[in-house]
C-alpha cells in the first residue's frame, strides 16, 4: 500500500531517475493518491523532497514538488510560511504553462496574500492552464483587487477558468458590492442561451447562489421559472434555500410531488416556508 512505502520509494513511483513523469497524467488516480500521501505524511523530509524537486530541470518534477507543497502537513499546513516565498520565487522564473497554473492552484490550498498581486499579473496570459491558475490562487481572498480580478475573468472565453471566478465570487467571499452583483448578473444573461451544456449550466447556477447569498430578488422570478420546468439543478435549489423567499414555497410543495427527494429540496423548503405556517 502506498502509505507503507517510504518517501523515496512513492516519488520514484511518480517519477523516473531522470526526473520525467512516469507514463501517467494528472487525471490519474495513482498520480494523486501519491500527492495526498505524501501531503498527509507532512514531514520534514517530504518537505526537503519536495524543494528538490522544484528546482529540477523537469517541468514534470517540478509539478510534483509544487502539487505536493500546496497541501502539504493538511490541515495544519507546518511549512506554509516557508513553502510561500519559495514557490513566489519560482513564480518569477517559471516558462511552462502547467507549471505556473499549478503554483496558482498551490497558493489558492495556501490562501497567500501574498501571491495576490503577482498572479494578478498573470491574468491576461495566453494559456488557460495559467489563467486557472491565477482564479484558484485568488479563491476566498477579499483583498479588492483579488475581486477585481475575478470580476474580470469571469468573463474569459474560457469555461473553466469563467466557472471558477464565478464560484469565487459568489460562494467564497462575503463581500457584497455593486460591482460583484453586476458580474454575477452578467454572468446569467450571458450563459442563459448555453444552459443546455453541462458546464455552461453550472456557470450559470453559481451566479444564481451567489446572488441569492445578497439577497438580490432579481433572481426569484429565474428561480421560479426553473422550478416550473421539468429539470431542477442541485445549485438551484441552493439558490432558494439563500434566498428564503416565501413566493417559492407552493412551487417548491409542488417539485417535492415528482422530485426525487433530495437534502437541496428539504433544505429549500424549510428556508422559504412562511412564518405563519
Amino acid at each position: 500500500m502506498a502509505d507503507e512505502q517510504t518517501t523515496a520509494e512513492l516519488v520514484a513511483t511518480a517519477s523516473q531517475a531522470s526526473g520525467e513523469i512516469v507514463q501517467m497524467t494528472q487525471d490519474d488516480d495513482a498520480y494523486w493518491q501519491i500527492i495526498r500521501v505524501l501531503q498527509l505524511r507532512g514531514t520534514q523530509e517530504v518537505f526537503d523532497t519536495c524543494q528538490v524537486m522544484c528546482a529540477s530541470e523537469s517541468s514534470g518534477d517540478r509539478q510534483l514538488g509544487i502539487n505536493i507543497l500546496g497541501q502539504l502537513g493538511t490541515p495544519d499546513f507546518p511549512f506554509r510560511a516557508e513553502t510561500i516565498p519559495r514557490l513566489l520565487r519560482l513564480l518569477e522564473q517559471e516558462q511552462d504553462p502547467e507549471v505556473i497554473g499549478d503554483i496558482g492552484i498551490a497558493f489558492g490550498h495556501l490562501r497567500s496574500e501574498e501571491a495576490i498581486a503577482p498572479l494578478v499579473r498573470l491574468k491576461s496570459h495566453a494559456s488557460q492552464e495559467v489563467r486557472f491558475g491565477v482564479t484558484y490562487g485568488l479563491l476566498c481572498q477579499e483583498d479588492p483587487l483579488a475581486i477585481a480580478t475575478l470580476i474580470e475573468l469571469s468573463a474569459d472565453p474560457a469555461v473553466l477558468v469563467r466557472n471558477w471566478a464565478m464560484f469565487g465570487l459568489g460562494s467564497q467571499i462575503d463581500v457584497d458590492t455593486l460591482e460583484i452583483r453586476q458580474a454575477l448578473w452578467s454572468r446569467l444573461e450571458a450563459e442563459k442561451p448555453g444552459l443546455a451544456d453541462d458546464d455552461i449550466y453550472e456557470i450559470y447556477g453559481e451566479a444564481l447562489v451567489g446572488l441569492a447569498r445578497r439577497g438580490d430578488s432579481r433572481i426569484l422570478d429565474l428561480l421560479l421559472e426553473e422550478l416550473h420546468s421539468n429539470l431542477i439543478s442541485p445549485l438551484a435549489l441552493e439558490a432558494c434555500e439563500e434566498l428564503g423567499d416565501e413566493r417559492l414555497y407552493p412551487v417548491l410543495l409542488v417539485a417535492q410531488e415528482w422530485l426525487e427527494d433530495s437534502r437541496g429540496l428539504t433544505d429549500a423548503i424549510a428556508a422559504c416556508k412562511p412564518k405563519y405556517l
